[in-house]
């Protein structure tokens, strides 16, 4: 199989060793610079997170809810109450305990 048009017929031109050798030099010199700048660049910076006050607090609390202790039997009387319906809600109790919590929380108003 022959391969027709290559270099488009024009004669094929000589390589200039001279210009690939300057190339590589150019090159060379090139990945020095680099080297010698990445060794003098400064270390990069480090990530960082800062909390908000009410961010630190939340955690706080969440810590504070997964260690304390469980009453199990009231856990159960309580399921067992609301599944047969025989829990009854005093909403007033529960406004006012809500509102307790809250001026704890977010401080008496």
């Amino acid at each position: 199989m022959a391969i027709n048009n290559i270099n488009n017929g024009l004669p094929k031109t000589p390589v200039d060793n001279g210009k690939v050798a300057q190339q590589n030099q150019t090159q060379q010199s090139q990945q020095q610079a680099s080297a010698q700048s990445a060794q003098t660049a400064p270390a990069p910076r480090q990530d960082s997170v800062s909390l908000t006050q009410s961010a630190q607090q939340l955690n706080q609390v969440q810590k504070k809810g997964t260690e304390a202790p469980v009453n199990q039997e009231k856990v159960d009387r309580l399921k067992k109450a609301i599944q047969s319906g025989d829990y009854k809600v005093n909403p007033e109790v529960l406004a006012t305990k809500i509102a307790k919590l809250e001026s704890e929380i977010f401080g008496a108003k």
